[in-house]
């Protein structure tokens, strides 16, 4: 079957339905010889007949029998979709899907979306929290209408917005040597074991960067993918990490960083796709004028 199948199968259930070409062609708005040709094609195309004459009307045969239900039940299918994509693309109660990092998800975005919402009160708002390369992966395929992560991609399809940058510390347990130190450089931790995030997210590479331009590569102790869990490590005195600014934890002292310079670029990432519906375009515009207020204090 072809593009056409979807209007032929509507065609072909109105004149199951009336049981006659004029009155069928009538109720759909069709000339009644293109109605006809149109069945006729589509009995073509199917090798079999699907309707019989019946009196002055047309009946159904075993094969036009046999398809009726499930053509309504396609074209019902088909309408439903099409009802949802009308209902998402609204622009008052529309959908969309935000992705964001974890780090991002106590205070900015909760943040961001309270004033959107004033606004947009109706618009429906689909949270999406994975890790940095998991939501790239959700933008690219479109399942994320836009994503609030860092490092900021620049690669062909994606549209990138830095918005603010976001200072990392060093976390040390209470008792470290440097818990009293005003800063330190990153090189002073070479021995130390690490506190790492896994695979996957952004600050994984960043952080080993950030270790190679000291000098060193980190010291493995253990990975995690929440800066929460992270930081209770360090708290327990399993290593040290490097951290986004956060609020005072007990038994966790922040140092920040002289060298190298440990600050990471925030943004906003999209699809290039040339024509967004009325509330993803709503929240993007949103967000390049909101965003950098709430991204730039989110820790």
């Amino acid at each position: 079957m072809h593009e056409s199948l979807a209007p032929a199968l509507h065609r072909f259930v109105a004149v199951a339905r009336d049981g006659h070409l004029t009155r069928a062609a009538e109720r759909i708005g069709v000339p009644q010889p293109t109605l006809s040709r149109a069945i006729a094609r589509l009995e073509s195309e199917l090798g079999v007949a699907l309707f019989r004459r019946s009196g002055r009307g047309l009946a159904l045969t075993a094969a036009g029998r046999t398809l009726l239900p499930r053509a309504e039940a396609a074209l019902a299918e088909l309408g439903a979709g099409v009802a949802e994509l009308a209902g998402d693309a609204d622009p008052v109660t529309g959908r969309v899907a935000l992705g964001f990092l974890g780090t991002m998800g106590t205070f900015a975005v909760p943040g961001i979306l309270r004033e959107f919402r004033e606004h947009h009160p109706r618009v429906r708002i689909e949270l999406v929290q994975v890790p940095h390369a998991a939501l790239l992966e959700r933008v690219r395929d479109g399942r994320v209408d836009l994503a609030l992560t860092s490092p900021v991609p620049d690669e062909p399809g994606l549209v990138a917005t830095p918005l603010a940058e976001e200072e990392l510390r060093l976390a040390v347990p209470s008792g470290h040597r440097l818990a009293g130190a005003g800063a330190a450089d990153l090189a002073e931790v070479a021995d130390d074991p690490f506190l790492l995030f896994a695979r996957g997210y952004g600050l994984q590479g960043v952080v080993e960067s950030w270790c190679a331009q000291a000098g060193f590569r980190p010291r493995r102790a253990f990975e995690g993918g929440e800066t929460a869990t992270l930081r209770g490590l360090v708290g327990a005195g399993l290593g040290v990490a490097l951290l986004p600014a956060g609020p005072d934890v007990p038994g966790v002292v922040q140092v920040p960083v002289r060298s190298p310079h440990t600050v990471r670029t925030l943004g906003m990432v999209h699809a290039a796709d040339p024509r967004p519906t009325a509330p993803v375009r709503d929240l993007r515009a949103f967000v390049v004028r909101h965003g950098p207020r709430w991204l730039a204090d989110h820790g």
